[in-house]
């Protein structure tokens, strides 16, 4: 048998065959790989001894034993999300300092009291983790959208408020309520991050604990196609068809009043749901796969489905008819779907976003009324849009703390119960707990009851501080490791049928609404997404019911 040992072997010279001047296929490889490894194979080698001490050999055998730059091919392409400093730092400085403090800079002293620089801290707080969401090298959808929601809801719209000493909605308790609110905002901001440290530190044989991956099956996805046209065609029908979409928010609710479902939340959020909800989540697959598969594309089984679904979602699902923060879930979702992999698409949607949010948002109200009762847009300052009703959720909680310390107290799980069995009709359940916003607002003596009620409120008003703080630093933890899944199977792969490839993103838009609030409203399409969800997903890998 031929030598096998790394040495020269006597008769070779420098360049003679495969003598010792050629490393092995083997161990070019281990070195490319594994540059420890390569360097203890070096000292093994000069060890052993030598069998030809000729002097060819001896050079030979140097030449060979010579340090190798070491090259460690990386597990997944190198990130391209890095942002350069030119850019890096103008939008640190802008979100935590410039903005903050042009907004403070407008205020008079007698209003610069302890809530004042409360608020101006947990704005400050909010931009700096905002900043660092944009600036991650590591796409993080829901903490992105996440921080998104607190810098400008609960950050900057609260300090222009106090600012102008303007609420959306009337403050009825005490000054000291208000303060406990900010208060408890930020500490809620500081749970969220503690938990998404916490969520770093999982073990790592749980990380690398194989999982089953969950994907789509192909044959059932044409079923949710089907029910989307079912459900979409169900809902336009009852309008008597798709004008009414393109009225006003106003002209459906008319509509619902007249078919005798306004009296009940659950009858018209099951229309509203399985009309929407089905269209868009098999919109979101579908064009998933048309984006990650080519074959797909040059399917007419694949396109035509999609073009249709894209022209069901263009009147259920557009602006004009429904609730802004949904139409942000569906813009988000489909942004991040179609777009799987592009950081400038992921800066671009955090960063302007906060422009949208303060400029545009306030004023995309102008459909919901018809133009009889559409009430002209005055903005007399530039910080006028931030005190108008989409931003009261500070000053909710603060009404809230008011409402418990009426005498009422603390529900202890109720209110999240109803939300969790918001299928369960008022008839059967006859304590049922209301929408918290419609509890407090009925309280306060409010005519329009419909007002948020953000997580904050929602968890305290159940479990008192320390049920919030503990609410929040689950959510930040859960919300962590389902950013660090997609980042590690969800985008990078090239399976159209992923489910976690859809499910985030969908999830990511759907943040702003369960953060806004109430979760009574808001379970209600959750119910109906996790039933489709249920009906498309399998974790056999059937290659003839996958999607390719």
């Amino acid at each position: 048998m031929a030598d096998q040992t790394d040495g020269p072997r006597p008769g070779d010279g420098a360049d003679g065959g495969d003598g010792g001047a050629r490393v092995p296929l083997d161990e070019t490889v281990q070195i490319r790989m594994a540059p420890l490894a390569a360097k203890a194979a070096r000292r093994a080698r000069a060890a052993t001894p030598d069998p030809d001490p000729s002097p060819t050999a001896t050079a030979t055998a140097t030449r060979v034993r010579r340090p190798f730059t070491p090259f460690v091919i990386p597990k997944s392409p190198a990130p391209r999300a890095v942002l350069s400093r030119a850019l890096a730092v103008p939008l640190v400085v802008a979100l935590v300092f410039v903005l903050p403090l042009a907004v403070a800079g407008r205020s008079q002293p007698d209003v610069r009291d302890a809530v004042f620089w409360l608020q101006l801290a947990t704005t400050c707080y909010a931009g700096a983790r905002l900043s660092a969401m944009v600036l991650a090298t590591r796409r993080r959808l829901i903490q992105g959208t996440v921080w998104l929601f607190c810098y400008v809801a609960m950050g900057v719209a609260p300090l222009a408020q106090i600012v102008l000493e303007q609420t959306p909605t009337p403050v009825v308790g005490t000054r000291g309520d208000f303060t406990m609110a900010v208060a408890l905002v930020l500490a809620g901001f500081v749970a969220f991050d503690i938990g998404a440290l916490l969520s770093r530190h999982a073990s790592e044989a749980r990380l690398s604990r194989p999982r089953p991956v969950a994907s789509v099956n192909k044959r059932r996805l044409y079923l949710l196609v089907i029910f989307a046209y079912a459900g979409s065609a169900l809902l336009i029908a009852s309008f008597g068809g798709p004008a009414p979409f393109f009225g006003s928010r106003q002209a459906i609710s008319d509509e619902l009043t007249a078919g005798g479902t306004s009296d009940s939340q659950v009858g018209s959020a099951f229309l509203r749901g399985f009309g929407t909800v089905p269209a868009l989540l098999a919109l979101l697959m579908m064009t998933r796969w048309l984006v990650v598969s080519r074959r797909a594309r040059r399917q007419p089984a694949v396109v035509l489905p999609w073009a249709g679904l894209v022209l069901i979602n263009a009147i259920v699902n557009n602006p004009i008819s429904n609730p802004r923060y949904w139409f942000l879930t569906v813009a988000f979702a489909l942004l991040f779907t179609a777009f799987p992999r592009s950081p400038v698409v992921y800066r671009a949607a955090l960063a302007g976003g906060v422009a949208l949010a303060v400029l545009l948002f306030p004023f995309a109200d102008k459909f919901r009324y018809d133009e009889g009762g559409r009430k002209p847009t005055q903005s007399g300052s530039v910080l006028e849009p931030l005190v108008m009703k989409d931003y009261d959720q500070t000053v909710m909680f603060a009404n809230t703390i008011s409402y418990v310390d009426s005498g009422t107290g603390h529900t202890y799980g109720k209110q999240l119960a109803s939300s969790a069995f918001f299928f369960v009709p008022r008839s059967v359940w006859e304590d049922k707990q209301l929408d918290s916003g419609v509890k407090v607002g009925t309280w306060m003596g409010m005519t329009n009851v419909n007002l948020s009620s953000p997580l904050w409120t929602e968890l305290w008003l159940d479990f008192g501080p320390l049920g919030m703080a503990g609410g929040l630093l689950l959510v930040g933890y859960a919300a962590a490791r389902t950013d660090r899944r997609f980042a590690e199977s969800g985008h990078m792969s090239r399976d159209p049928g992923n489910v976690m490839a859809t499910v985030v993103p969908l999830i990511a838009g759907y943040s702003f609404i369960l953060l806004r609030g109430p979760l009574l409203q808001a379970t209600g399409r959750i119910g109906i997404a996790v039933l489709c969800l249920a009906l498309v997903t399998t974790f056999r890998p059937e290659e003839h019911k996958r999607l390719r």
